[in-house]
């Protein structure tokens, strides 16, 4: 019997067949040029000089390649210390998200855990209806976790939608048979859950997994609210309050419109050197998820 796959292989690609590829190429091309050039524009343009970056020289490669955006930019201080709470936060508090989410999902994907209907109900519940600003600040404030990193860490510890996103893929992708074979071979629920759900459910781990990173690495509301002291702070939060303090910056000091150009320059220039300095690293991440990301977000959209 002659596969699918023989029957396509055998098939003769037609006129119509070539203006389709044709077109589809053409549209993807456009739409990869229209995504990929601002990302590539703001690299080049932290890399260039202010007076040309003011100048509107820098269209696609850097003009008059300099680091002076990224030396401006490490100047300022609690911006290396910012670098080493966010990783922290990062690394932490995804680590906390993971492990909270999958000890949720797993017994609420359990056809036997009686209760998991109504935990389910109440889970989603918070989805719609939360406490609020004011009454979720008390709270922080009556547990003791303002101006420390816990702050951070916990309130929020978990994502319905993430964990919602775990349990579907728990029953629609490993059978329930591999239970009763585990437990015929006298393994108990725990070490089922580590030692078979775990390793069969790698790419929605890493998928929310990379939801939580960049959840953390972004997050700098929490940390304004919560940490009064600078040391604490996050990247993200540094960043903003150097962006706040040069939207801020006045040139009443300055004589000569050259002077104002160059400085204009500069600010712009410090702007996209940091959002490449915060952008980079978490987007270097990506491509070590890539190949779980299509499985991950696919969770539940194909059954049988």
């Amino acid at each position: 019997m002659v596969s699918i796959t023989a029957m396509r292989r055998r098939r003769k690609t037609t006129f119509d067949d070539k203006i389709m590829y044709a077109v589809i190429g053409v549209v993807f091309t456009f739409l990869m040029i229209v995504l990929l050039y601002p990302l590539v524009y703001v690299v080049s343009a932290s890399f260039s000089s202010g007076v040309a970056l003011e100048g509107g020289r820098v269209v696609l490669w850097p003009v008059g390649f300099n680091l002076n955006g990224y030396r401006a930019a490490f100047s300022y201080r609690n911006v290396l210390s910012g670098y080493r709470n966010t990783i922290l936060y990062t690394v932490a508090g995804t680590s906390i998200n993971l492990v909270i989410t999958l000890l949720t999902a797993y017994p609420l994907s359990r056809r036997d855990f009686p209760a998991r209907k109504g935990f389910m109900i109440i889970c989603a519940i918070t989805m719609f209806f939360n406490g609020g600003l004011v009454p979720t600040y008390m709270l922080v404030v009556q547990l003791g976790l303002i101006n420390t990193p816990w702050s951070i860490l916990l309130p929020g510890a978990m994502s319905v939608f993430n964990m919602i996103l775990v349990r579907t893929f728990i029953i629609s992708s490993i059978p329930a048979e591999l239970l009763d074979a585990s437990r015929i071979d006298g393994c108990s629920d725990a070490r089922y859950f580590i030692k078979i759900v775990l390793p069969l459910s790698k790419a929605v781990i890493a998928v929310v997994g990379l939801y939580y990173a960049v959840d953390h690495w972004n997050s700098y509301f929490n940390a304004m609210l919560y940490l009064h002291d600078e040391k604490l702070h996050p990247l993200q939060l540094v960043l903003r309050n150097v962006l706040v303090t040069l939207s801020d910056f006045t040139f009443n000091d300055i004589s000569s419109a050259k002077e104002m150009v160059t400085m204009i320059g500069i600010v712009n220039l410090l702007k996209y050197s940091l959002i490449v300095v915060s952008s980079v690293p978490i987007i270097a991440l990506y491509p070590f998820v890539q190949r779980y990301f299509v499985k991950g977000v696919m969770i539940g959209s194909i059954k049988g």
